[in-house]
């Protein structure tokens, strides 16, 4: 029995092109990695938004970025895109998270919302990703998938009560932070439909261009550029470069090419909790008792929903 119309076939898998293959340890580890160092750059943010506004923080880490980038590109020559599509494909996947998210999150991290509370509403992002991926990118979540999400629904959203008891959430902050997740969910199953694996130094480039591109006409047009140079200002926007543009992004691309994309979006239930702890650490964000059982469950959601054993099956035709 043939598909309906109205059902769109799976999306093809990235062609690799132009990007060095990924060593079987580098895989193995990604994940970890990933979550440390995405979870880490909610902290730095919020220090860093203390020296400046958050469309010039942005500019300023998209530009220095991009001062790393340029003369890579120069001496190493990596492939560049073949199709004018291809060139379209990365700066719209860079306009959706370098543009909408991080700009929303940092409007939202410069409220009196704590890092926690923001990643805490950016964890629906695999709800969202599971819900839609079936449309976009051809794949269902099985039952399995579903208790695993619900797990780590559940845990984040214990975590969430557990930080209202102790802070309270501005609608302000509340609208950017949903309005990020919005861009980061449209970037993930934008780049699973429609990218196309590139050498990481000619994407990344891409991106942090169409980032600069958005950030910088905002903090001219909104923002007195005013940057109060200090060690811990230093410090968080090393960290919110070279950890959180470079390396964190890098991982999260490869991920996406190489797995489901629920799958890898289900990673992000392990980054409101991770990101609580990181500010209870180093910025005295309060971490209620409730949300360390909240943490728990999350990783146990998160060990079920990306198990080795393919949680996700493929549309069949006819479904």
């Amino acid at each position: 029995m043939s598909a309906p119309a109205s059902t769109p076939p799976p999306a093809t898998p990235a062609i690799a092109r132009g990007a060095p293959a990924a060593s079987p340890l580098l895989v193995a580890i990604a994940p970890a990695i990933f979550l440390l160092f995405w979870s880490g750059g909610y902290a730095a943010g919020k220090v860093g938004l203390g020296y400046t506004g958050p469309f010039t923080l942005l500019a300023v880490r998209y530009g220095l970025v991009l001062l790393i980038l340029l003369p890579l590109v120069l001496v190493m020559r990596p492939t560049l895109p073949r199709a004018p599509a291809e060139w379209v494909h990365l700066a719209v996947v860079g306009f959706l998270i370098q543009g909408v998210y991080f700009a929303l999150g940092y409007i939202a991290l410069a409220t009196t919302l704590s890092s926690a509370a923001v990643a805490l509403i950016l964890s629906l992002q695999p709800i969202l990703v599971a819900i839609i991926a079936p449309r976009i990118a051809g794949e269902r979540v099985g039952a399995w998938g579903w208790i695993g999400l619900g797990l780590g629904l559940g845990g984040a959203a214990l975590v969430i009560l557990a930080r209202a008891a102790v802070e309270a959430l501005p609608l302000a902050g509340v609208l950017a932070a949903i309005g990020a997740l919005t861009g980061i969910t449209l970037g993930t199953l934008y780049e699973k439909r429609f990218g196309v694996s590139q050498h990481p130094v000619t994407a990344n480039a891409v991106q942090y261009v169409t980032g600069l591109a958005v950030a910088f006409p905002l903090a001219w047009a909104l923002e007195d550029h005013a940057v109060t140079w200090s060690v811990p200002f230093a410090l968080a926007l090393a960290y919110l470069i070279v950890c959180n543009s470079l390396i964190a992004m890098t991982l999260l691309l490869m991920m996406i090419r190489r797995g489901e994309v629920s799958r890898v979006s289900a990673l992000f239930f392990l980054v409101p909790p991770m990101a609580a702890v990181i500010g209870w650490l180093l910025l005295g964000e309060e971490m209620p008792p409730l949300a360390w059982v909240g943490l728990a469950l999350a990783a146990a959601g998160v060990a079920l929903a990306t198990r080795a054993d393919r949680l996700l099956q493929p549309r069949p035709a006819g479904d």
